[in-house]
């Protein structure tokens, strides 16, 4: 969709998790919305990155894959039929309380009484290591940065570099599927959580995990792009060659807020502050969500960030409909729309 002018009561900026409740919720509400988003699905973080890893902390799925947690969300707003502009960039906003314009890169024009921003950490890419010819290796696909099939890695050789959560919960998911695992960091120390340590020290116990710290990646070997074996090097120099057909190199995102900055909008060290009861921002009218939002004791968790919806689509309600009073209803009392 290019240059087309869309009014709408809520432009949803933004379509993780976060983003398509906040749209559900609006809806319940009667309110119209939009979701817009500069990736080319909707998922955000969880499509793009990572959309085989499961989550454990969403309620009443003791396990559930970021992908299926998004088919979920959009399968509960299907009855809405609520349109979305994907590969669009918001690149200006202006207006106020009540009525605000934004323009995306592809000249949509989205006028809107109120605004959700739920654009997680912003947009992202990942910080590649500085290794020699690795864009060949990117190209063919054996050095990856998110995972998106982990059936590609069955009966592979696998390093995995890297230190958080990523690099250790991918090593814990492909343990059972690889022909090996070597899980390399520069220190002894892994910043995951303590669930997931312990199951990485059983699984290193049973040498289904290889662990090599302190390394770091010091050279690729193969043909056109084809990976043979990782060189990796100690603090005191000493050299190892490890047998991969496939490197993850986990070393977190690089994020940039883009035009975002340049809103009348208050940002701090990148996140948004907001009022914790409504997660309006300090511009009337613009509300922040999930990751992008800040405020004393804020968790960054999914589960959060549908509160955050809920409580955000609530204090809109009386932008659009200000002469409307708000009658709280349970969601079981009036149901959702029935498709025919």
């Amino acid at each position: 969709m290019i240059g087309t002018s869309i009014t709408t009561d809520i432009a949803i900026i933004g379509t993780g998790p976060a983003g398509l409740f906040a749209a559900f919720e609006c809806s319940m509400l009667k309110m119209k919305s939009i979701l817009i988003d500069t990736l080319d699905t909707v998922g955000g973080q969880c499509s793009a990155l990572y959309p085989e890893k499961p989550i454990y902390d969403i309620p009443a799925h003791p396990s559930i894959t970021a992908q299926s947690l998004i088919d979920s969300l959009e399968k509960q707003i299907e009855p809405f039929d609520i349109p979305r502009l994907l590969s669009n960039k918001v690149v200006e906003m202006e207006g106020q309380k009540g009525n605000f314009t934004l323009k995306t890169d592809k000249n949509n024009i989205i006028h809107a009484k109120g605004i959700i921003i739920a654009i997680g950490a912003g947009s992202f890419g990942p910080n590649r290591p500085p290794l020699e010819n690795i864009e060949a290796y990117e190209q063919a696909k054996t050095v990856h940065y998110y995972i998106r099939k982990s059936d590609s890695f069955i009966d592979k050789n696998i390093v995995i570099a890297g230190g958080g959560d990523s690099a250790v919960d991918w090593a814990l998911t492909l343990k059972d599927k690889a022909k090996s695992i070597t899980l390399i960091h520069r220190r002894d120390r892994f910043r995951a959580s303590p669930e997931s340590l312990a199951r990485l020290e059983t699984a290193i116990s049973e040498k289904k995990i290889n662990k090599l710290v302190p390394y770091q990646l010091r050279k690729l070997h193969g043909k056109q792009g084809v990976l043979e074996s990782v060189d990796i090097i100690s603090l005191d120099k000493q050299i190892r060659s490890l047998p991969a057909d496939h490197l993850l190199a986990f070393f977190g995102l690089t994020t940039d807020l883009g035009p975002l900055q340049s809103w009348d909008i208050d940002i701090i060290q990148g996140r948004i502050p907001v009022t914790p009861s409504t997660c309006e921002t300090s511009l009337e009218g613009t509300f922040a969500i999930g990751d992008i939002a800040f405020y004393p004791g804020k968790l960054k968790l999914i589960l959060q960030g549908f509160s955050e919806a809920s409580m955000a689509a609530y204090a809109l309600y009386n932008i659009v409909n200000p002469e409307t009073p708000l009658h709280f209803e349970h969601s079981t009392t009036h149901g959702i729309p029935v498709k025919p």
